[in-house]
């Protein structure tokens, strides 16, 4: 039974250190990648989404607008394994940030290499990989005003559509909790909430509850 004698401030507080604490428990990218590949894994998914926030006035709140999704919010990278488990999630960075700049601060590449994986991702991704070196994020085909797909390059895509499904999967897990329908656009304290649900997620998804 909750005492009433307790201050909605010490609540928030408790609240506050619980979030930390769980967050602390999220994987690095590092890790996350090297497990992956000891586990005999060879690819992980790749992507980036918006996670609504609660819109406010003023021109500090312009980079939470995203052209795209046209609403504000908060832009996150995750990476599942190829089944749609989320093994880690980005810093949130404001709404207008690209998914490919976001993969680039993150290092994405390197640490791909590093851990010897590949990853499938969308078009949002292309241009990552072009480095001269051995490609490792497939990212499919853009059709141009100047030039169409030929079907084999619209085949590829397709097929790269449904390996990609699952990280959808992954995202809309992570969406499910009600706590995010009420965020803040502070990216700091968006992000330990971000990776203290990933947390949760995954221990949900182990015990099947």
């Amino acid at each position: 039974m909750l005492r009433q004698d307790i201050s909605a401030t010490t609540i928030r507080r408790w609240r506050d250190e619980l979030i930390h604490l769980l967050a602390a428990k999220a994987p690095r990218l590092d890790r996350a990648l090297k497990k992956i590949a000891r586990r005999g894994g060879e690819v992980v998914l790749i992507d980036g989404t918006l996670i609504p926030t609660q819109r406010r006035t003023g021109e500090a709140n312009r980079p939470n607008y995203s052209g795209k999704h046209r609403r504000h919010g908060l832009h996150v990278l995750a990476l599942t394994d190829e089944r749609g488990r989320l093994v880690w999630i980005s810093a949130a960075r404001p709404g207008r940030t690209h998914d490919i700049t976001a993969a680039r601060r993150d290092r994405i590449l390197a640490h791909l290499r590093a851990a010897g994986l590949g990853a499938l991702a969308d078009l949002g991704f292309l241009g990552l990989d072009d480095d001269g070196d051995d490609p490792v994020v497939v990212t499919g085909f853009k059709a141009t005003r100047a030039r169409r797909l030929a079907s084999a390059e619209k085949e590829a895509n397709r097929v790269l559509a449904a390996g990609r499904f699952p990280v959808e999967r992954g995202f809309a897990h992570l969406k499910n909790w009600r706590i995010l329908t009420k965020l803040r656009t502070d990216p700091a304290r968006a992000t330990h909430l971000f990776r203290a649900l990933l947390v949760l997620t995954n221990i949900e998804a182990t015990t099947g509850n």
